[in-house]
């Protein structure tokens, strides 16, 4: 399967005024998503235990907590994200931002539970 990054080619998991989360579900053990988080909004703080993330930074600037570290990111940024960290954290500065995220793991529909979106 081939698609535009920006648009990852998924369904809508979440939409609410902060946020909207697509997730791609061509692949059966690798989820991709994206997530289009609006002006001065932030997402909820979550963790994956057991599951190394990598979130590319493709429009718009914001920042980014890691347990007690705050990345600056912006449009071309992408950071790893170990499974040791707990908590992760990303919020607007004053522009909107999009960013695509993998992860190993299940889909969204079975792991919604688990964590706060």
């Amino acid at each position: 399967m081939k698609f535009k990054t920006a648009s990852i080619e998924g369904t809508v998991a979440k939409l609410d005024e902060r946020y909207m989360v697509k997730d791609n579900t061509f692949l059966k053990n690798l989820v991709v998503s994206s997530t289009r988080l609006n002006r001065l909004k932030s997402t909820s703080g979550h963790s994956h235990k057991g599951q190394e993330e990598v979130y590319m930074f493709l429009e718009g600037y914001g920042t980014m907590e890691l347990d007690d570290v705050t990345y600056n990111v912006e449009a071309g940024d992408t950071v790893l994200v170990e499974d040791v960290y707990s908590t992760e954290y990303t919020q607007v500065v004053k522009n909107y931002i999009l960013f695509v995220y993998l992860m190993e793991g299940e889909h969204i529909e079975n792991r919604i539970n688990s964590i706060n979106l």
